[in-house]
């Protein structure tokens, strides 16, 4: 199982957006120079997250993005689905229907994973470890 790149900087653009100062926007490059990515790809990224409702943009020469969200309340799974979507990471190619045996482990291995990043918050690694913005 593996998820994309863009899952991977948006986890850590939300880690660096939740240790930010409240309310101070942090720039698209800012963000970008951080994570060695370019401005362009991550903006994409920081769109679905505008989206999805987790962050803000603001313009203007202070410009750049927020937090949208009480950040105590986002977890890995909500920013995993911003970029990802929902859907089964399997889906059996024979005509089984949710019998299939096989879907039947995947599926639950899924669930457990989903339980797990949906109890894991990015507020919870901030106060692990120590970023500076």
């Amino acid at each position: 199982m593996k998820f994309s790149k863009a899952t991977n900087y948006a986890l850590h653009t939300m880690l660096f957006l939740v240790a930010a100062t409240p309310n101070k926007p942090v720039s698209v490059l800012e963000l970008a120079e951080r994570q060695e990515v370019s401005p362009t790809y991550l903006s994409k990224i920081l769109t679905k997250l505008v989206k999805a409702d987790m962050i803000e943009s603001a313009s203007g020469a202070n410009g750049g993005y927020r937090l949208n969200r009480n950040w105590e309340n986002i977890s890995f799974l909500d920013i995993i689905h911003a970029i990802e979507g929902t859907a089964s990471l399997f889906d059996c190619s024979l005509d089984h229907g949710p019998d299939c045996p096989i879907q039947q482990v995947v599926l639950s291995a899924e669930e457990k994973m989903e339980k797990h990043l949906s109890n894991q918050t990015m507020s919870e690694l901030v106060r692990k470890i120590k970023i500076v913005m």
